[in-house]
């Protein structure tokens, strides 16, 4: 009996194009051949078939990485935009600043206190005012 296994999460499954790739691994795989294949070619007349062909797969290898490999969702390009971010768009240092509730506390209370002796020393002033 034939069996065929269904992934629980379909955000997972993608639409393939043609030949069972997407659209992304198409062009990604075009590119590798539009840039490898003339690099071969090229090559192989000045230097030995297998160098060449080394060469030319070297070449071909970050197109393949970029067509297939997916980490957490993430691609390749989206990964090394954040290693850029990490280290060398954002500043190096980073002060780790909090707000003390504790110390807004205390400054209300010094604040509460030094009103309450502004009001009492007037009051004082003002009731000495009416005896004299």
């Amino acid at each position: 009996m034939a069996y065929v296994s269904v992934p629980k999460d379909l955000n997972a499954v993608k639409t393939k194009v043609m030949f069972n790739l997407t659209k992304r691994q198409l062009i990604f795989f075009s590119l590798a051949g539009i840039v490898g294949l003339p690099i071969f070619f090229i090559l192989k007349g000045s230097i030995d078939i297998t160098i060449a062909t080394l060469a030319m797969m070297v070449v071909m290898l970050p197109f393949f990485l970029f067509a297939m490999y997916e980490k957490h969702g993430q691609k390749p390009e989206v990964i090394i935009k954040q290693i850029y971010m990490v280290k060398k768009g954002l500043p190096s240092e980073r002060p780790y600043k909090i707000q003390n509730a504790y110390t807004l506390l205390e400054k209300q209370y010094n604040l509460n206190k030094e009103v309450t002796q502004i009001v009492k020393r007037q009051h004082k002033t003002r009731s000495k005012a009416h005896k004299s």
